[in-house]
């Protein structure tokens, strides 16, 4: 997706308003599990630097002009590096690392730290992050995000852990600025039986009701 640096990364980000995350240990499966996603109607997608092949299907999706193309679990300056160099205009990690955050910036593109508590998500708006990863999940994500943005509420909550297609909406009212959906919508039953028009299907669905 052409984008000239972080700052149109954030808007499209904050435009998308939902993301598609995908962890496993097969890279056919990955690239065929994000496709029908895609397919859907995804067009933000984000591959975790744990999955083999992450690098190469970074670029393999980086290069359609239609989306967005994020790389997660990025551990050190080195990981974000690789994975701009790839061409992933998002970094998303589980925890907190201002050199992450640094690397990012320096690299022009939007930063993902995990964060849970109000002070971890501060500190890392403090340190630069573009939006603030709720990780791992809440009992009530919505509640939680509400919460949190009635003191703070400059900062972009991105939720992930828990996000379903019966609460997100909830979650994005409750004032997130946008979701990531992991098994909710790459079920590991449909991953093993590599059903990917029910992973289409449940696509199609989560934009239709983002759509309203």
């Amino acid at each position: 997706m052409s984008t000239t640096g972080r700052h149109d990364i954030v808007d499209r980000i904050e435009s998308l308003r939902v993301g598609a995350i995908i962890r496993t240990d097969d890279q056919d499966l990955a690239r065929q599990a994000m496709l029908a996603a895609v397919r859907g109607g995804f067009r933000m997608v984000e591959f975790t630097l744990t999955t083999p092949g992450a690098l190469e299907l970074i670029g393999e999706f980086a290069d359609r002009e239609d989306l967005l193309v994020g790389a997660g679990t990025v551990m050190s300056p080195e990981d974000a590096a690789a994975a701009v160099s790839a061409g992933a205009r998002f970094l998303v990690s589980p925890v907190c690392d201002p050199e992450v955050i640094a690397a990012a910036r320096k690299l022009d593109v939007a930063s993902i730290p995990g964060t849970f508590t109000p002070t971890e998500m501060l500190t890392a708006h403090r340190c630069g992050a573009d939006f603030v990863k709720l990780f791992p999940a809440p009992a009530d994500p919505a509640q939680f995000v509400a919460n949190i943005l009635g003191p703070l509420p400059y900062l972009r909550i991105y939720p992930t852990a828990g996000v379903t297609p019966e609460n997100f909406t909830a979650i994005l009212e409750a004032g997130a600025a946008g979701v990531g959906f992991v098994k909710p919508l790459f079920e590991p039953a449909d991953l093993a039986r590599r059903d990917f028009d029910a992973i289409e299907k449940r696509a199609a669905g989560i934009i239709r009701q983002l759509a309203g």
